[in-house]
């Protein structure tokens, strides 16, 4: 009895090792959190997926504004979040578009990530200081770094508004750690 019971755990260890994890899959309501540098992460909304059968996903977004605070910067008012010397403010995408994303393709959902960052004591919004958030797939959801855009880009609407503006040739990246919200995570 006790040799089928070694056996038996053997054989599902083996199992759970060779059993390859579920991968995190683009649908149902997953959590949007901002990681700030040296602080707890910030719940700031939902993402809600609908998985269509050709592998790509409708989604719809809701920010909490109850983590933000409101600026009226250059004429517009912003939602912030404020910490490590740094306001970040969410830049709602202005232009109709696709809301809709693949395993390989999450620009449109980043394109509705994107923030800008000030100085608390600097007046207006600097639209050069742009935020967007890469986002990967990891086995745990989607993992977003910063990288530094001009959202002057988006001062008039693009060309195409079926194609994201911000391709990555439009993109910088920038030093881990170097602003307070150092990434996002959908999970």
């Amino acid at each position: 009895m006790q040799h089928q019971s070694i056996a038996a755990a053997f054989f599902l260890s083996i199992a759970l090792i060779t059993t390859p994890a579920r991968a995190w899959d683009l649908s149902g309501s997953k959590v949007i959190k901002v990681h700030p540098r040296d602080e707890q992460p910030v719940s700031i909304g939902t993402v809600n997926f609908m998985a269509a059968p050709d592998g790509s996903s409708s989604y719809t977004l809701t920010l909490d504004h109850s983590p933000f605070t409101d600026h009226f910067l250059s004429m517009k008012e912003f939602k912030c979040l404020s910490g490590g010397g740094e306001v970040t403010c969410h830049v709602p995408y202005p232009y109709n578009h696709p809301r809709m994303v693949t395993p390989t393709n999450l620009a449109w959902l980043e394109h509705e990530l994107l923030f800008l960052f000030k100085l608390p004591n600097e007046f207006g919004a600097k639209l050069w200081n742009g935020l967007y958030f890469q986002l990967r797939l990891t086995e745990q959801g989607l993992v977003g770094k910063p990288q530094a855009i001009d959202l002057n880009l988006i001062s008039s609407p693009p060309a195409k508004l079926d194609v994201p503006p911000y391709r990555k040739a439009l993109r910088d990246d920038i030093t881990p750690g170097s602003r307070w919200i150092t990434s996002i995570t959908i999970e």
